[in-house]
């Protein structure tokens, strides 16, 4: 057929064309076929600069919690009274405002420019080794050198007070040089990583015997095991943090220098975690 407003001659199409274009297609589908079976190259664009990565940090130990799953309890006067604890502690916080020097923002980019999550997943649980008047004293005070400074979200007092010295919404000075599970994140290029900027820290007022750098002491009061684990509850809803990720300054500390919280009695706040139903 000649085509339309074609003054040529009708041509007869080469007799091999067919056969070329069905070969081609083949070698087109097998091509595909190939390409789709082995993951894809790494494309560097023009002009851009690739970010470098933070270094990862060193080997730990792996984190096996202490705390387990458990529904409920039996002991209803204990579950009452920490459900009231629970209603009545919003109004009993008392809250203290703390030197800047000592916390930061909590930073949504690395020290290399990469993206980091700062949603708090994790809880690290100290003691203050002196009572909670100095630590409360260490905060407010300025330091202005990078070692001195420090800071923990809640205190608990001996006798279950509770005063929170920094709202979680910002990074507390709590772990230097520190990672949980193969993370940390590195926030400063000349300074190692650390939990810091997706921690939550809190720290137990340590009884007048454990003044000292001795391995142990009287321990923790009921009073602040019943505050502890109301606040953790809480925590652990609002920033759906499983039980797992409730850790020591013992265990993330990578320096070895760290032992608190000394004498800590896991059992006595998993029971009332679980009367709280926040280890269902």
């Amino acid at each position: 057929m000649v085509r339309p407003f074609s003054d040529s001659k009708t041509t007869r199409p080469p007799v091999w064309s067919a056969a070329v274009l069905a070969g081609a297609s083949v070698l087109a589908l097998v091509a595909l076929a190939l390409h789709q079976e082995r993951d894809p190259l790494p494309v560097s664009l023009p002009g851009v600069a690739q970010r470098p990565k933070a270094p990862a940090p060193p080997q730990q130990s792996a984190w096996v919690s202490p705390l387990s799953r458990q529904c409920g309890v039996q002991d209803q006067t204990l579950r009452q009274r920490l459900q009231a604890l629970q209603r009545d502690l919003p109004k009993r916080i008392r809250r203290v405002s703390i030197d800047p020097s000592n916390y930061g923002e909590r930073t949504s980019r690395d020290a290399y420019g990469n993206s980091v999550d700062t949603n708090p997943s994790l809880v690290v649980l100290h003691e203050t080794v002196y009572g909670i008047g100095s630590a409360i004293n260490t905060f407010t005070t300025h330091h202005p050198h990078d070692q001195d400074q420090v800071s923990y979200h809640l205190l608990v007092g001996e006798d279950g007070q509770v005063v929170e010295t920094l709202d979680p919404s910002k990074r507390a000075f709590g772990a230097g040089y520190s990672a949980f599970k193969g993370r940390w994140d590195v926030t400063n290029p000349n300074m190692d990583g650390s939990v810091n900027n997706f921690a939550l820290h809190l720290s137990l007022e340590t009884p007048l015997d454990g003044e000292d750098a001795d391995s142990a002491h009287s321990g923790y009061s009921s009073l602040q095991y019943d505050a502890l684990a109301v606040v953790l509850a809480h925590w652990m809803r609002r920033y759906r943090i499983p039980f797992e990720h409730i850790t020591t300054h013992r265990y993330v500390d990578l320096g070895g220098e760290r032992a608190d919280p000394r004498s800590f009695e896991w059992n006595a706040l998993q029971v009332r975690l679980a009367a709280l139903n926040a280890l269902c």
